[in-house]
């Protein structure tokens, strides 16, 4: 072998070993406990919300309330003459033709159902539910820093902690844009052969909740980093790193008011399913039995960290620093009917959690 060939070898071998050389203080590890903050930064980003109701659905309506019937019609919608529509059906309603036990309305005052007729549903199977989501609070947990030292400069460090409760918030109300058009039958069809629908059926007010779920958050991470100075004798000693994070999200409990209000909208698209449109409008209870899951992506971020420790004796030491990681997850909430299996709502949303971390300990080295 020519001498030239074996330069590069060597020369590699020496900076192995050079790196993985102790450090000239002799300890080689160190482990710190402090209070880490963690800020999240990340906005909310709309729910994306499927449901079993495909477009152009033609159901049964059923018996309906006049209220929940009114409700659905669209408001702006005018008759031939100009007159508003939802208004003249009003007064038709509540006219002699409409009176309880009359032929447009049964003795408990509902519309009867040869009159409720039909409906063409649109508007259900797919939607984005504009200026909502979910947004990560603050949170407070005892952090541990593990290090590996390389060397004088160059250290592994494990970042962990006790994984600490997590509260989301919700922003934004949610409803359903049902659009379509009503086919009564009996008088009112001879009268109204094809009534526009349009009608933002509320689901849930996120606003109105001081929270939307509380999830446990697990968030190792691993950095490499570079600490300046020199050991023993600098004893202020800045660092920067960069590695990865995982993070991990189980026990998630949803809002005990949010999860009975999907409850509530899964029984509406059951009672479409069973041909009792109106009882899906007036909020009545189907022949289903509603389970909700929720459900949290992991995910792997990048992070990047700077601090600085400051010895207090060869051993002991105080550290500092703040970390910033580009962090999102993805949430999904499915409302079942536990009777059939059916997947009657599935709405998913994306987490921008982005969270900057803050941290003051003591540490030990050995």
């Amino acid at each position: 072998m020519k001498p030239g060939y074996l330069a590069v070898p060597l020369a590699l071998v020496c900076a192995m070993q050079n790196a993985a050389a102790a450090p000239e203080n002799g300890k080689r590890f160190s482990v710190s406990a402090g209070w880490l903050h963690v800020m999240p930064q990340g906005k909310a980003n709309p729910f994306n919300i499927n449901t079993a109701v495909k477009g152009g659905t033609n159901a049964k309506v059923g018996l309906i309330s006049q209220d929940g019937f009114l409700k659905a019609i669209d408001s702006d919608a005018v008759t031939g003459t100009g007159s508003n529509l939802k208004n003249q059906l009003e007064g038709l309603l509540n006219g002699p033709l409409g009176s309880n036990g009359g032929s447009l309305k049964d003795a408990e005052g509902n519309i009867r159902e040869n009159i409720a007729g039909t409906a063409i549903i649109d508007g259900l199977e797919s939607w984005g539910a504009k200026g909502t989501g979910l947004e990560a609070e603050d949170i407070d947990t005892l952090g541990l820093m593990f290090n590996y030292y390389l060397n004088d400069k160059v250290s592994l460090q494990l970042i962990g902690g006790i994984p600490p409760k997590v509260d989301i918030k919700g922003k934004g109300e949610i409803t359903a844009p049902l659009t379509g058009s009503a086919k009564p039958g009996g008088i009112a069809g001879i009268l109204y052969k094809d009534l526009p629908l349009n009608y933002a059926v509320p689901i849930t007010n996120l606003n109105s909740y001081s929270k939307a779920a509380t999830a446990r958050a697990w968030t190792p991470a691993l950095e490499a980093q570079y600490q300046f100075g020199k050991p023993g004798i600098d004893k202020f000693r800045p660092f920067v790193g960069a590695g990865l994070m995982y993070a991990y999200f189980n026990d998630i409990e949803l809002n005990k008011g949010i999860e009975s209000d999907l409850i509530a909208a899964g029984h509406m698209i059951q009672n479409i399913h069973d041909g009792k449109a109106g009882a899906a409008l007036d909020g009545k209870i189907s022949s289903g039995d509603m389970r909700v899951k929720v459900d949290a992506s992991d995910a792997i971020a990048p992070i990047v960290t700077a601090g600085f420790t400051y010895d207090i004796t060869p051993s002991w030491f105080t550290t500092a620093s703040v970390s910033y990681a580009k962090l999102n997850n993805k949430v999904t909430i499915d409302v079942m009917n536990k009777n059939t299996s059916e997947k009657l709502i599935h709405a998913t949303t994306k987490i921008d959690i982005d969270p900057v971390i803050t941290y003051v300990g003591v540490g030990y080295r050995f």
